[in-house]
């Protein structure tokens, strides 16, 4: 096989011999390579009346600050929020570079950009639309749309919108590390759905134009790792080995005890206003969701929303950003036993590439992979690594991110206050990006270590952090004794 660093270097599905802990190889590959902050009312006023409510474009997705348009609503999605920097909603520490300081490292984990509904859910939203209009006989006021509405959203698959995501992200990467990004071409790994490579090499293009645009020449970077999602495969970028916490029911009885709570007064309402229909729990939760999944696929810039979104109050909102906050925690965070056991193996290839030494994992790392210095480098000072939303979940988690975060309340929605700055919208919404950044300070033997999530600093945690949420990197790694230890991963096969 071709060396990994030539310009286009084939996959490989397998090798022949393999260590006998490991579990298949994986794909191994390369692939072609000023805000405006709108309240609630004024929102939803532009939406009823019209299929679909417009902004002028450009002027509220930034590669900056992210996606403000409709952030009354926008930012109140959990994960289905398309990202948007959260530097400024929250008592955060200035994510900027402290003076006297150099970076010397930096990672990004990503998740891929806005995608289409997964295939599953499609067919539940098309069923749900085709009932309605079956069903109800009226429309009135603001659902007048649906008697007409054509669902016509693909399935799996990035929009447009959330390739553009990707494409600001690479721009934004680059130049906030253009120290060193000036001079060196990024190491990049991709989970092996279609979506996610793809989130990677619109990076890429983004990061290159930014790049070239500063009068740099390199070479553009690659992905030059695809891991695959098959199962059996160890993959640190996508969960599916640890057999107890693929069962395991935990989300959906948080969820379902949740709901009980929220749904029946929504129920209530969209059956008057929708007389004939029936709605459960979860097709109360599902017209909600199509306000995401249509404004995504709306536009390029997601200058329209979705006229599915003013059929909601604002407290409805908050009541479905908190269920999509809760589903996460008690499904990948730590409600759930199993949850942060999943980011064990990316944290340990993390403290690897901070400390430059070999990987030391017993969980989901592929040993073929990562002792490999063409597949798992350690000394290419920048990373870029892409993959899912419930992983990056596990990860911080497992990192130890959220530690003052109590066990989230079943029945009554929290703020991010009561949360210790976790929901799912401020950590892992579409296009969601953590900076895992080292750093060398004027008067300081050692480099500090500050992880950033959609640009907040998170004060670290488990090691002696200062005024700035940082800590040496050797006692960061020091605190990660739950990462190290390989945790309760044993209770994946118990």
């Amino acid at each position: 096989m071709r060396g990994l660093y030539e310009d286009r270097p084939a996959r490989a599905k397998g090798l022949s011999a393999l260590p006998s802990n490991s579990k298949r190889v994986a794909i191994i590959g390369i692939m072609a390579a000023f805000t405006v902050l709108l309240s609630i009312s004024l929102c939803l006023s532009r939406v009823s009346g019209s299929p679909a409510s417009s902004l002028s474009q450009g002027s509220c997705n930034t590669v900056d600050e992210g996606y403000q348009c409709f952030s009354g609503v926008s930012h109140l999605w959990g994960q289905y929020s398309p990202y948007f920097s959260v530097d400024d909603q929250s008592a955060s520490l200035s994510e900027t570079i402290p003076d006297q300081c150099q970076i010397t490292f930096a990672q990004v984990l990503s998740r891929h950009g806005a995608r289409y509904p997964t295939e599953k859910k499609s067919k539940k939203y098309a069923k749900l639309i085709k009932d309605i209009q079956r069903n109800a006989t009226s429309f009135p006021g603001k659902f007048a749309f649906l008697k007409s509405y054509n669902y016509s959203l693909g399935a799996d698959d990035l929009t447009t919108f959330g390739e553009n995501q990707l494409v600001d992200s690479g721009v934004k990467f680059y130049q906030r590390y253009e120290s060193l990004a000036g001079h060196i071409v990024p190491f990049v790994r991709a989970s092996g759905s279609d979506r996610v490579i793809a989130s990677g090499e619109k990076f890429i293009e983004g990061f290159q134009k930014a790049k070239l645009g500063d009068g740099h020449n390199q070479p553009a970077p690659i992905v030059n790792v695809v891991i695959s999602e098959d199962e059996g495969f160890n993959n640190t970028l996508d969960h599916s080995l640890c057999t107890s916490f693929e069962n395991s029911e935990v989300e959906d009885k948080a969820e379902d005890k949740f709901m009980d709570v929220f749904t029946p007064s929504l129920i209530k309402r969209l059956e008057e206003n929708l007389p004939g229909v029936t709605f459960s729990k979860k097709e109360a939760i599902y017209l909600m969701d199509m306000c995401s999944y249509d404004t995504v696929a709306l536009t390029s810039d997601g200058h329209r929303i979705s006229p599915f979104c003013s059929l909601f109050s604002h407290d409805e909102w908050v009541q479905y950003d908190y269920l999509q906050s809760l589903k996460k925690y008690y499904g990948y965070g730590a409600g759930n036993p199993l949850g942060p056991a999943q980011g064990i193996g990316f944290a340990n290839e993390l403290i690897a590439r901070l400390s430059q030494s070999p990987v030391r994992d017993h969980t989901s790392t592929n040993r073929t992979l990562d002792s490999n210095p063409a597949t798992f480098p350690l000394n290419a000072t920048l990373y870029a690594d892409f993959t899912h939303d419930n992983t990056m979940l596990s990860v911080f988690f497992a990192l130890g991110l959220y530690n003052s975060t109590e066990p989230l309340s079943q029945t009554t929605a929290q703020t991010t206050e009561e949360t210790g700055g976790y929901s799912a919208a401020w950590a892992v919404p579409f296009g969601a990006r953590a900076y895992f950044e080292m750093m060398q300070c004027s008067g300081e033997k050692e480099p500090l270590v500050r992880v950033l999530v959609n640009d907040r600093v998170i004060p670290l945690q488990g090691c002696d952090a200062d005024k700035h949420g940082r800590c040496k990197r050797d006692d960061f790694i020091k605190g990660l004794s739950f990462v190290r230890s390989g945790g309760n991963w044993g209770e994946c096969f118990a």
